[in-house]
């Protein structure tokens, strides 16, 4: 008989307002500091808004080499094009899976829907220095292909990559070996997932509240609910754009508050290389970083396909 054990909470910490692109208004979970913490993952934007104003100068034309970036969409569409010459538009419940490998120009043009509404995620994720120069790759992803599972009690579960309840997500062939769930869990009910003991996880709510602290048993000093015969103080609870960094595990625990609870779970295989940083170009050393800088001056950023 296996026994799991449920990782504990590291952290818990609001996503902070930023500024990106040509002036978009977005919230970053985390980026640019301590990628040790994430790694395999770089940094994490919820970008979302109802106001145009703030986001539709976009993100105009910029390099990317070494990573992969994932862009969920969940209102309104953002449409992209590169130098490659592809072209698209994502749109709500869309995904795109972007390898810039040895690099890639390209933008990122959000709109919004018929209310002006504008809501997606982007994560960024290493690549290990393998595969820093593979050739670009994009994997688009349209909302009806990728799996969402339904349990007896509620719970709903989205699976963009990995395997997960019988599914598995139409995203493949990640160096990261990602799993990236989006995950709804009824008000006041209590439910656990797999994650694989090796892999790095957090999550991050994005509607309605829960706890992740020893789920299992909410505590607090002021009981202000009861729960499935459990004492739960709702003051505990985590809300909106909260970042969840969990320890070691084979499982993740949630505690759904009253108006259930709505969070992306993602994790990933820890590459545990060096990282040299500048804007959207992530190597291992700083003379690679040299380089693509070198690259984006004299006209060799994109290398020809061969």
């Amino acid at each position: 008989m296996s026994i799991t054990a449920s990782r504990p909470v590291l952290s818990e910490t609001l996503a902070r307002p930023a500024i990106e692109g040509a002036g978009v208004h977005l919230h970053r979970a985390f980026g640019f500091s301590e990628p040790e913490a994430f790694d395999p993952f770089l940094m994490f934007d919820d970008f979302r808004n109802d106001d145009p104003r703030d986001y539709r100068a976009g993100f105009p034309w910029h390099p990317h080499r070494g990573i992969e970036t994932i862009t969920y969409v969940l209102a309104g569409s953002v449409e992209h094009g590169d130098s490659l010459g592809n072209r698209g538009a994502l749109s709500g419940g869309d995904v795109q899976w972007m390898t810039a490998g040895s690099g890639i120009l390209h933008q990122e043009m959000p709109r919004g829907d018929a209310r002006g509404q504008m809501h997606g995620f982007q994560l960024w994720a290493n690549l290990p220095s393998s595969l820093k120069m593979t050739a670009p790759r994009y994997q688009d992803v349209k909302s009806a292909d990728i799996p969402v599972v339904t349990d007896d009690d509620g719970t709903r579960v989205k699976v963009i990559t990995g395997a997960f309840w019988g599914q598995r997500g139409p995203v493949d062939g990640i160096a990261a070996d990602p799993q990236y769930l989006d995950i709804s869990v009824p008000p006041n009910v209590r439910r656990s997932f797999r994650v694989d003991t090796y892999r790095r996880a957090f999550a991050y709510i994005f509607a309605g509240a829960g706890t992740f602290r020893d789920a299992s048993r909410p505590q607090g000093v002021l009981v202000e609910k009861e729960v499935q015969g459990q004492e739960v103080n709702i003051r505990d609870l985590s809300g909106n754009r909260t970042l969840v960094r969990f320890g070691s595990g084979d499982e993740v625990t949630v505690q759904a508050g009253p108006e259930g609870v709505r969070f992306l779970l993602i994790s990933g295989a820890p590459i545990q290389e060096p990282v040299a940083w500048h804007g959207p170009i992530v190597m291992n050393t700083q003379a690679e970083i040299r380089q693509a800088m070198a690259d984006l001056r004299n006209g060799t950023f994109i290398r020809p396909a061969h």
